[in-house]
């Protein structure tokens, strides 16, 4: 089973037992996470969208926190004596997806 999942103004395919890298969450290592933010879930049989998905979560661990590599932003302008050097690393989070539940409205079916 997989989930699209939105976090930090980013989409995200997540599946169970995955470790993946999003924007920093303001969590500490160790504690657990809940997305309710669900977009789409998908399992063998068929995929659910929309209203299908309300009350769907998935729940991840947070492992840790640090900075990604160093981006180098050069500004240069030929014949006008300008050259502008930045650099800017990103704070991520680093989370295990420990489980994907579907909506509890199932119900209807």
């Amino acid at each position: 089973m997989y989930a699209v999942v939105v976090t930090g103004g980013k989409q995200y395919r997540v599946m169970t037992g995955e470790t993946i890298r999003v924007e920093k969450l303001d969590t500490e290592a160790g504690q657990e996470v809940k997305f309710d933010q669900i977009l789409m879930l998908g399992d063998g049989e068929g995929v659910k969208l929309g209203d299908a998905l309300k009350g769907a979560t998935v729940t991840a661990t947070v492992k840790s926190h640090g900075r990604a590599d160093k981006v180098r932003i050069i500004k240069f302008r030929r014949r006008k004596h300008h050259k502008k050097q930045m650099g800017h690393r990103q704070h991520y989070t680093e989370i295990e997806i420990t489980g994907i539940s579907g909506s509890s409205d199932d119900k209807n079916k």
